[in-house]
């Protein structure tokens, strides 16, 4: 049972919609770090700002992101 309670409506809150649509398209549902930040919509986005910038700032090659995200969720025990 999670600590913090996961949101999964988005309550009317043009970010959360926004954000939930978008992780719903890609995944298929949303992601659990993206429940949590849901909490307050300017910290999830902002974090997704983050994540999008390293990803977009050409410092990484674009082949690694994806599995670094594969590695990270293999070590907490992810089926992602």
């Amino acid at each position: 049972m999670p600590r913090v309670s996961e949101i999964e409506n988005d309550g009317g809150d043009p970010t959360l919609a926004a954000t939930f649509t978008k992780e719903r398209e890609i995944f298929g549902d949303l992601l659990n770090p993206t429940k949590v930040l849901a909490h307050c919509p300017p910290i999830l986005r902002a974090a997704k700002l983050l994540g999008q910038s390293i990803e977009q700032s050409g410092q990484l090659p674009k082949s690694l992101p994806p599995l670094i995200y594969l590695r990270v969720a293999s070590i907490n025990g992810c089926p992602f």
